[in-house]
């Protein structure tokens, strides 16, 4: 079975919160537009709240209480939101099986993935996001993405093998500095016990991996998933016979990678080249 879906999650606390604030905007008798306008939000932004597509910001609750009666529901009521802002809806199933996993194998060839990145490449990233996002939507995917990296840290029995793409040290994103501090962290990570980090050569002109990046991971009753994510969507892949096909491919690309201290020794010279 494959699953998911490029549509926004939708949760009864998101669904519950939004109508609350629908009927007292409604009591107020304001227009959804007349309400942003007071709150400095788009008619489109309360819409997606009231709907229960987006989750709302602090500012957005705070701005809301006194326009809604200063009653402090619309702050007891942000209390009780279930869904985590930071973490697209396609992911977050992944990233619950991720806290359990015993064994993560995952390949890139596109950017480096979250659990590796650095704070400078990720805001990168996130500045390049298109639609624009604001700047408290970029704090909010930056705290999210550094928890998600604890994991590394917090289960050190879990094995985590990372294969990485050359090119993508190659192309600098960010820039000479970003890209410095970027092969630093990588190395430290690379130092864990329980993390290995291969390097595809950019001169291999084959491999296993050619249909694109993907996650493997283990759970603690050794069953596998695959997750594979696209523009918008992603793919929870439960399949065994999916699974297994991914699983060979996966560990054909390590015997095709350099090996580990070799991968190591190659981001050294490119760090020292930059």
């Amino acid at each position: 079975m494959v699953e998911g879906s490029s549509e926004p999650e939708v949760s009864d606390s998101l669904r519950t919160f939004g109508a609350m604030l629908q009927a007292l905007r409604e009591h107020a008798g304001l227009s959804r537009e007349a309400f942003g306008r007071q709150i400095g939000y788009s008619k489109h932004t309360v819409e997606s709240v009231e709907l229960g597509r987006r989750m709302p910001d602090t500012l957005y609750v705070e701005r809301s209480e006194p326009v809604l009666g200063n009653t402090g529901a619309v702050r007891r009521g942000a209390e009780h939101l279930e869904r985590r802002p930071g973490l697209a809806a396609w992911f977050r199933q992944w990233a619950l099986k991720e806290k359990t996993a015993i064994t993560l194998y995952t390949y890139e060839c596109r950017m480096i993935p979250g659990l590796l990145q650095t704070e400078a490449y990720a805001r990168t990233l996130f500045n390049e996001h298109l639609p624009p996002m604001d700047d408290a939507q970029i704090e909010t995917q930056w705290v999210e993405r550094e928890k998600r990296q604890r994991l590394l840290w917090e289960r050190p029995n879990t094995a985590f093998s990372f294969i990485l793409e050359e090119s993508m040290f190659l192309r600098r994103t960010g820039g000479p500095d970003v890209t410095r501090e970027l092969i630093d962290h990588v190395l430290r990570i690379a130092e864990l016990r329980n993390v290995e980090v291969q390097i595809m050569p950019q001169l291999r002109d084959r491999h296993a991996g050619l249909n694109g990046p993907m996650q493997l991971l283990e759970e603690p009753n050794n069953r596998w998933y695959a997750y594979s994510e696209g523009h918008e969507s992603g793919l929870l892949i439960t399949d065994r016979k999916v699974v297994s096909m991914l699983q060979m491919r996966y560990a054909r690309m390590r015997s095709q990678a350099l090996t580990i201290q070799d991968s190591l020794s190659l981001l050294r010279r490119m760090r020292g080249d930059l």
